[in-house]
């Protein structure tokens, strides 16, 4: 009898075969010539397993639809949206910084990354199907472009907001990364790189953009205790109404930053005395007598009411209180006073430090020591003065932003540079800056500073020969760098006379336009002006 004794064969299994292809699918996910690449590829899969198979109770429903939302990054643009109708400055500041770090991050992974290393997707078949909730990507996997947006935006955030918003937005890009690969559409490895690129493009910002320090230092008082009274006795707030940018009674339905700071003022400090100043209202009389009558001066208003605060408080060396109302607040920002509950705290809490108040006055002996007008922020000749000109006759219309705009532009069409001797040497100037103190940010109106105690003019002037670059000097004060416009100069001083051959001298101080005769001088009152911050004074 013949036996047949052929070999068997059997086919494999179908889960075997799922696992053979995967394993296939997997070894090509990264590419193999380099030892140390194959080694972190099987870590990188090692560590997906590990997610994938976990089974965290109820992120299954979370985490994949916070994927989806920040799907093109529709999560944190939201998000810059609704830090920027806040109305806290640093916090439109953080939404801008972090918008402007997603741009740059996202082409770099998506057009520049992926491309280079065209890695795979990942296998998803350990990956329960409740995450998956979308159709699976069909991009190169490496790097995480969610990934790159979400530490991007966070690190933007993170340089300029205050932590209370700081925190919580970065734990929001930490989930958004870790659901990346809980849903089966990255690697760990894709995500590390991603959050890597996202986090340099982040603090790359500040290479163009430096951050601004949150609160500006000014020296001690040091002369004595400040009389406070938890329920305001004492105070005279001087409430400009006017101020801020829906000026017009009728411009809308909602309330100006300065009526809401007054009715704040009048429910935490009910004994405070409250002056309202009505539109069209003389500022710097209303301040003066109720500086006589204070122990401490509060004002509500911008910049220009602000700097008409701090020469009656100088007059009668009260301590200045300031409540921002106005558009821009630069002063008060410097202080670390960005809200009025942030001002009442200040006021509460006692901090008062001395700040230095700079001046332009007349040089002709008749002119008077009356003459002499301070100035807390910036003093601006040349360009910049025709742009608050049209800008103030504008906005009442149109409003401020857009009439700032419309005035840019037909400044650029009109404006001549002036002739001026500064210190004696004959300049055309297009725009000279003067800064109370020294400024760190570049631009034709710097809006931050270290200090508030430094004793010096800070001066930018754009100068031209023959022929003026008149679009380059417009776009300096519009893109707010200097340094790359020619005729750039800038020194620090503790004086500085300025004559006009032509005529009377046309002065931005503060934003708010004066005219003065053609020969003044600008100096510094060091240390001169007490005020509160929200941060205790340092020495130094």
């Amino acid at each position: 009898m013949r036996v047949n004794h052929s070999r068997r064969t059997c086919a494999p299994s179908r889960s075997v075969t799922r696992r053979r292809s995967r394993q296939a699918q997997e070894h090509r996910a990264w590419p193999q010539s380099v030892p140390l690449l194959r080694r972190l590829g099987r870590m990188d899969r090692w560590a997906f397993d590990q997610v994938a198979s976990a089974r965290l109770r109820g992120l299954e429903y979370v985490l994949p639809r916070l994927s989806r939302f920040a799907d093109h990054g529709v999560l944190w643009f939201s998000a810059a949206g609704a830090m920027g109708i806040a109305g806290r400055p640093r916090l439109r500041r953080a939404a801008l910084r972090g918008a402007i770090a997603i741009a740059v991050a996202s082409p770099a992974v998506n057009i520049v990354g992926k491309q280079a290393f065209r890695r795979r997707r990942p296998v998803v078949d350990l990956v329960p199907p409740i995450r998956i909730r979308w159709k699976l990507p069909t991009s190169h996997a490496f790097p995480s472009g969610h990934s790159a947006s979400a530490a991007a935006f966070a690190t933007g955030v993170a340089l300029e907001a205050p932590a209370a918003v700081g925190v919580p937005v970065a734990a929001t890009a930490a989930a958004v990364a870790f659901s990346r690969v809980y849903t089966g559409a990255h690697y760990p490895g894709d995500v590390m790189a991603g959050l890597g690129i996202g986090a340099l493009a982040g603090i790359g910002t500040r290479l163009v953009w430096p951050s601004r320090p949150p609160v500006a230092r000014v020296a001690p008082a040091g002369d004595g205790n400040v009389r406070v009274a938890q329920d305001g006795r004492g105070v005279v707030a001087v409430v400009n109404l006017a101020s801020g940018p829906s000026a017009d009674p009728e411009a809308g339905i909602l309330p100006r930053r300065s009526e809401i700071a007054l009715a704040l003022i009048e429910a935490e400090l009910p004994a405070a005395e409250i002056v309202r100043l009505e539109p069209g209202g003389d500022v710097d009389k209303a301040c003066a007598e109720a500086a006589e009558r204070a122990d401490v001066l509060a004002v509500v208003g911008g910049d220009g009411t602000v700097g008409a605060a701090a020469r009656a408080a100088l007059g009668r060396d009260v301590p200045l209180l300031v409540v921002p109302g106005g558009t821009f607040d630069h002063f008060s920002r410097a202080v670390g006073v960005e809200t009025a509950a942030q001002a009442i705290r200040a006021y509460r809490e006692g901090r008062v430090g001395r700040a230095d108040v700079s001046y332009v006055t007349p040089l002709s002996a008749e002119a008077g020591d009356g003459a002499e007008q301070v100035f807390l922020n910036t003093a601006s000749i040349g360009v910049y003065t025709e742009v608050v000109d049209r800008r103030v006759r504008l906005e009442r219309r149109i409003g401020k932003w857009p009439a700032l705009a419309v005035a840019a532009v037909r400044t650029l069409r009109h404006s001549e540079p002036v002739e001026l001797m500064v210190d004696g040497r004959r300049r055309r100037v297009w725009l000279a800056f003067v800064g109370n103190g020294v400024f760190g940010s570049w631009g034709a109106a710097p809006t931050w500073r270290e200090r508030l105690d430094d004793g010096q003019l800070d001066v930018r002037m754009v100068t031209t020969g023959s022929r003026a670059p008149r679009v380059r000097a417009v776009a300096a004060i519009v893109a707010g760098h200097l340094r790359v416009t020619p005729g750039y100069r800038s020194w620090r001083t503790t004086g500085m006379e300025v004559v006009s051959p032509t005529g009377d001298l046309r002065l931005a101080r503060d934003g708010e336009l004066a005219s003065l005769p053609p020969a003044v001088r600008f100096g510094k009152h060091p240390r001169a002006l007490r005020v509160f911050t929200i941060h205790a004074p340092v020495t130094g």
